[in-house]
């Protein structure tokens, strides 16, 4: 399992989103999630996607995502 997915199926659980309410804020089908869910790291393009799903769903998520996926490199 790739850092992104850790990362992702870390935030996904401890905020209580699931894989199909960020499938459909990002317009995309929740296999594609389920599939990052499980341990395929999303690409960069859709890190990106995630990162600014996730920012509408909750943006402390967003930022946890970020932080557990990069670090403290930005701040």
């Amino acid at each position: 399992m790739g850092k992104a997915s850790q990362a992702l199926e870390q935030v996904l659980d401890e905020h209580g989103i699931s894989q199909n309410k960020l499938a459909v804020t990002m317009g995309i089908s929740r296999a594609n999630v389920g599939r990052w869910y499980h341990g395929l790291d999303p690409s960069a393009e859709n890190i990106v996607a995630v990162t600014e799903a996730l920012q509408q769903i909750n943006p402390d998520a967003a930022r946890q995502f970020v932080n557990l996926y990069l670090g403290k490199i930005v701040e």
